[in-house]
């Protein structure tokens, strides 16, 4: 097999220098004219994920750290979690759970997801606070204002699929003129434990239903906005983690406002999200045999933020606040004396001002510039545990982390500075420059008990936050060009960043946190490594990444990504950890307007530049052979059908996480979790 992929490989670098494929209606990639940003939008597809974020894997420099079937992680170019800024309606949202069970693109289901938009390479200073790793922005469904006439217009879809039997089902019905619209929309979706070549992954079901309602008003210049919505997870599995989900609520509110004029634009909006959420380690997957070892940890998350921008000839100007706060306290059913303040009240507000302008130095010359500030303030209450009542390193944990200053403030600055050059009417040439900043995450500051509660990193290592962690600082250089001629394009980008101060876990020489390790493993019986501590350190990430497309004739084309990204320490000679091996997409694509489909590979090389820090894994090479189909039954309905994995191939994403599950006998504890077998689906459309 990794001969085969190495010999795709060799085959795609050779077709990229000469061809660029065009989409068909199926699968449309919406590019901007200045190719900054990639837009997917999800009705131009026949997929039916329930994560969103599975779309990641069409942008180039994309992909998607998966520990469940609704915990992926977003990772654009080797960075991933809170050094990516993702958006949703607008809104920031922070995981309410200290394991990112509930990642920012979990809020914005497959199923009601009108687009997703990733901004190309070094994201403007506008785009959000915190954009070291780049930007996200998801957009619902929500319907438009009509020219005059009261009209009632809606959409609906269907789904199944095979390969864990799941279904989804959504409808939205907007009524709306050109003063007033009201929208209603809601869904659910289900599906059970996934099947692999070699049995069942468990557990990977799932369960999710939504709901929503806004609002909507209109007068000539002026739009005004509102917006709620109610989002409920029940039993879900993430096998990659230590817990399960055993249920999310969330509510989710929005207000904006925005004025267009003549000659300015101004944007304004505030948020609100409260989400409780729930985890075992005893409902859905096999229980701990000693009672003693189970655990629930009950989480709460808040989020409250606002923008204020204006637009105006070029020049953009903006403030921007976002606050979160975040508890989290484990539990045993089987004890009630048992307890551990995981995180009380642990906060972490940032507020934002920044200007930036566009400016044409000549007929042929674009010049960007950006200029940010960002004062991140965090803090957190004081905790405790039956640990520390009872062990004295753990005590000891407890006592220093209380009688520490846990409250700290960060003055970031951030700076982009981006020109293009119109060469010829078919090439434009751009070049990029940047700074820009990341303070730590709650986690990464105040976990003080040696757990895995670290927002997803899924390593199988326990960890300890730092009060004394300093913010990340990426300077970065981009170089690319876009041409485009006779129906072939071509648009490669080529990176470097430097990170100061990159926060990573090293081995712990907290001697209290080591012995506690220590005891924790005689007393249950465990082999756990020794504990890691956040710390900061020097990195460098690089690479390249492509998108192409031919327009081989009106029905015919071709299309491709290409991706590569190289993260290393530079303190130590060793790779930065879960980094997405070299990968590729190819499709061929057919296209009459009325019915169409693609066959499409999707090609990963093997990962071998692992990171010992966190004794992770290497994975092979594969190739996977999908196809799918749509037809326009009629101007209203849409049936789409699509086989993936059509080889049934055994594989292992090196983004898949590690098996954490006792009792499945199709899977060991602490191998790589396989990929999805074979898996037909088919969704069905209808819109009026």
């Amino acid at each position: 097999m990794r001969g085969t992929a190495t010999v795709f490989f060799i085959g795609l670098l050779t077709i990229t220098q000469s061809v660029n494929a065009g989409h068909g209606d199926m699968e449309e990639l919406l590019v901007s004219a200045k190719k900054d940003t990639r837009e997917f939008a999800l009705g131009d597809t026949v997929d039916i994920g329930a994560d969103s974020g599975q779309l990641l894997r069409k942008v180039p420099g994309a992909n998607l750290n998966s520990n469940g079937p609704l915990t992926g992680i977003a990772q654009y170019r080797g960075m991933y979690g809170s050094r990516i800024s993702t958006h949703v309606d607008g809104s920031v949202l922070s995981s309410g759970g200290p394991n990112w069970m509930d990642p920012p693109l979990s809020y914005a289901p497959a199923a009601m997801l009108e687009s997703l938009v990733v901004y190309r390479g070094i994201a403007p200073v506008s785009a959000g606070q915190e954009t070291i790793g780049g930007v996200i922005n998801a957009t619902t469904w929500s319907g438009d204002f009509t020219d005059g006439e009261l009209e009632i217009s809606g959409r609906m879809r269907g789904g199944a699929q095979s390969v864990r039997d799941a279904y989804l089902f959504s409808g939205g019905v907007v009524v709306a003129n050109d003063k007033h619209r009201l929208k209603v929309s809601g869904f659910s979706e289900a599906g059970d434990d996934a099947k692999f070549d070699d049995g069942k992954i468990l557990p990977t079901e799932y369960e999710r239903q939504r709901f929503d309602i806004g609002y909507g008003f209109r007068h000539k210049e002026h739009t005004l906005q509102f917006d709620y919505g109610r989002n409920d997870t029940g039993d879900s599995g993430t096998p990659a983690l230590p817990m399960d989900i055993q249920y999310i609520d969330s509510d989710l509110f929005r207000a904006r406002y925005n004025f267009h004029g003549d000659q300015y634009e101004v944007n304004a909006k505030v948020y609100y999200s409260d989400i409780g959420h729930g985890m075992t380690n005893f409902e859905l997957r096999q229980a701990p045999p000693n009672g003693a070892m189970w655990r629930r940890n009950i989480a709460e998350g808040e989020n409250i933020g606002f923008s204020l921008v204006a637009d105006t000839r070029g020049w953009k100007f903006g403030v921007d606040g976002h606050r979160e706060e975040h508890e989290s306290n484990i539990d045993n059913p089987n004890n009630a004396m048992f307890f551990v303040e995981n995180f009380n009240k642990a906060e972490r507000q940032v507020i934002g001002i920044f200007a930036e302008r566009q400016q044409s130095l000549a007929d042929d010359w674009l010049l960007e510039l950006g200029l940010r500030y960002n004062n991140v303030s965090m803090d957190a209450d004081v905790v405790n545990g039956t640990p520390a009542m009872m062990m004295p390193p753990a005590a000891m944990l407890r006592d220093n982390f209380n009688a520490a200053d846990r409250s700290s403030t960060d003055h970031n600055i951030d700076w982009v500075a981006k020109v293009y050059y119109q060469a010829s009417s078919a090439m434009r040439l751009y070049g990029g420059l940047s700074r820009k900043s990341r303070s730590p995450s709650y986690q990464e500051k105040y976990l003080w008990l040696p757990l895995e509660a670290t927002a997803g990193l899924a390593d199988m290592r326990t960890y300890t936050g730092n009060l004394d962690l300093e913010e990340e600082v990426a300077h970065e250089v981009e170089l690319g060009f876009d041409w485009s001629q006779n129906g072939l394009s071509f648009s490669p980008r080529i990176y470097y960043r430097d990170i100061n101060d990159y926060i990573q876990g090293t081995v712990s020489t907290n001697m209290p946190a080591i012995m506690f390790v220590n005891m924790m493993n005689i007393m249950n019986g465990t082999s756990n490594a020794v504990p890691l501590e956040f710390n900061n350190v020097d990195a460098t990430i690089y690479g390249f990444d492509a998108d192409w497309r031919y327009n081989i004739n009106d029905q015919w084309s071709m299309d491709g990504v290409l991706s590569y990204v190289r993260g290393e320490r530079d303190d130590i000679n060793d790779n930065l950890y879960r980094i997405s091996p070299l990968n590729a997409l190819i499709a061929l694509n057919y296209n009459s307007g009325k019915w169409g489909a693609t066959v499409e590979t999707r090609l990963y090389d093997s990962q071998n530049k692992v990171s010992a820090s966190n004794t992770e894994k290497t994975t092979d090479s594969y190739a996977l052979l999908n196809l799918k189909a749509y037809w326009n039954v009629s101007n209203s309905i849409k049936l789409g059908l699509s086989v993936e994995n059509i080889t049934d191939e055994d594989y292992s994403d090196h983004l898949g996480g590690y098996n954490r599950v006792r009792g499945n006998p199709d899977i060991a504890v602490g191998s790589r979790l396989p990929g999805y077998g074979r898996n037909f689906s088919a969704r069905v459309d209808y819109h009026w």
